[in-house]
């Protein structure tokens, strides 16, 4: 079994040597199974051991006993352990979602905590070759596609890894017995009460009696030969993407050429958009990649399409903008007042604005720098401010006798939806003069009887 775990952790390069690895472990065979393994490897691995164990408060005192197994075990062999209380099924209640899920959630989010606490390089997850054959099933029962029938990956993000992916269950007993390690067993791991107890107890027992006696390692080999052949399709779309996608903060704009793309292309370079404004494809199922390949086929543009952990799709003439709706947030509704004679700075939102007052005889260039503008200082009024848009917003553009909704000017001049509450709006009291890089209003452009002009420059980030 050990040259076994070896050979997937060099076929899948899971540690550079210094490593500082993190093991999960719940007590079980199989993750006591691999702390011992990793232990006994690590100076020929080089890295360095500690342990993480959550505590989910569902089975009372057998969960105590379990976390002070871990711990002894971990005294016995001198390594660093922590550990952590989380009553699950109140988390599931909160969050609204299983207890199995928020189990899932609780153990990864402790895992992460202790390894920006020791700034830890991996985390070693103990999944082996049954629990992979059961996630293959479970996907196949819920409809998937070449990805999904992947499994579960020896390496994620280059943070988790398992180096028992190749192992059987079997094989794991059979170790944890030579090596008197005596783990905890969990009881609930033999009642058919969650999805995945039921595939291990009833559905692969069932196939092996009655199909193929080595379905858990068939199904291993259906997973193998499939990264292999999606590595090559990943590698096209990650061209392709490069070519078709510009990503700027926490958005990408997938370009309307893309969906000529085949449909496992087009597919693979949505979720490469949506991983990267995401960070992660959790949560997003098929059907969401095509209610996205849908809004730019069927749908006209302005389209918005809600998606799982508040992102949105946005049809922009064709091309899809993919984005963090949290992100959009509009600009604080206060008012900057700025004063004539000295340079009006608002650092928050890295800006500055400098005034100029001009006679009319002095030469000017009214075309010369988009962030540079002149104004009839005869027509104004009031007080000068600088704001963000705000609904029923209007403005007069240049040779036109009345107003314009500014949503619909922004519409017109096909400035990108999460720009438009970003755009600074120069204001003469209660109206808007300038729309910083765009249009200046044609009440207060400079005309050939303007006798005093004034010069506003502007200096920001898109300046």
């Amino acid at each position: 079994m050990i040259k076994k775990v070896l050979k997937t952790i060099e076929d899948n390069k899971m540690f550079d040597k210094g490593d500082k690895v993190i093991v999960a472990v719940s007590g079980g065979p199989d993750s006591t199974c691999l702390l011992k393994v990793l232990y006994d490897l690590r100076e020929n691995l080089g890295i360095y051991i500690s342990v993480a164990h959550l505590n989910h408060c569902l089975r009372g005192k057998e969960a105590d006993k379990d976390e002070e197994y871990v711990k002894q075990f971990c005294c016995k062999l001198n390594i660093d352990f922590y550990s952590k209380k989380v009553d699950v099924n109140s988390l599931a209640k909160k969050r609204g979602i299983s207890s199995e899920m928020a189990g899932r959630s609780a153990r990864y989010e402790f895992f992460q905590e202790i390894r920006e606490q020791i700034q830890g390089s991996k985390i070693a997850i103990a999944h082996n070759a049954n629990d992979q054959a059961e996630t293959i099933l479970m996907r196949i029962m819920r409809g998937t596609g070449l990805t999904g029938l992947m499994g579960i990956s020896p390496v994620r993000d280059r943070i988790y890894v398992r180096p028992l992916i190749k192992v059987t269950r079997d094989e794991i007993e059979e170790y944890c017995i030579k090596n008197e390690l005596n783990p905890k067993i969990d009881a609930t791991n033999f009642e058919s009460i969650y999805g995945r107890n039921k595939v291990r107890l009833e559905i692969i027992p069932y196939i092996k009696e009655k199909f193929n006696t080595d379905i858990v390692m068939t199904l291993n080999r259906l997973s193998d030969t499939l990264r292999v052949d999606n590595e090559y399709l990943e590698s096209i779309s990650l061209e392709k993407y490069k070519l078709y996608c510009k990503e700027k903060e926490k958005k990408v704009t997938i370009n309307k050429e893309a969906f000529s793309q085949p449909e496992a292309i087009l597919t693979r370079i949505i979720r490469l958009s949506i991983s990267y404004v995401n960070e992660s494809t959790y949560n997003f199922e098929k059907k969401h990649i095509f209610d996205i390949i849908d809004i730019q086929k069927y749908h006209s543009t302005g389209t918005v399409l809600s998606l799982p952990s508040g992102i949105e799709a946005y049809n922009n003439y064709g091309n899809i903008d993919l984005y963090s709706s949290k992100e959009l947030t509009s600009k604080d509704i206060t008012e900057y007042e700025l004063e004539i004679g000295k340079t009006n700075a608002i650092v928050n939102d890295k800006i500055k604005v400098t005034f100029r007052i001009l006679n009319s005889d002095e030469a000017i260039n009214l075309k010369k720098n988009k962030f540079i503008k002149y104004f009839s200082y005869d027509n104004m009024k009031g007080k000068i401010t600088l704001r963000y848009r705000r609904d029923g917003d209007r403005f007069n553009p240049i040779g036109m006798s009345g107003t314009k909704k500014i949503k619909d000017i922004f519409m017109d001049m096909k400035i990108e939806k999460e720009l438009r509450d970003k755009i600074p709006l120069i204001c003469f009291d209660s109206e808007i003069a300038w729309i910083t890089g765009y249009m200046v209003s044609d009440k207060y452009k400079v005309k050939e009887d303007t006798k005093t002009i004034l010069e506003i420059k502007y200096e920001g980030e898109e300046a």
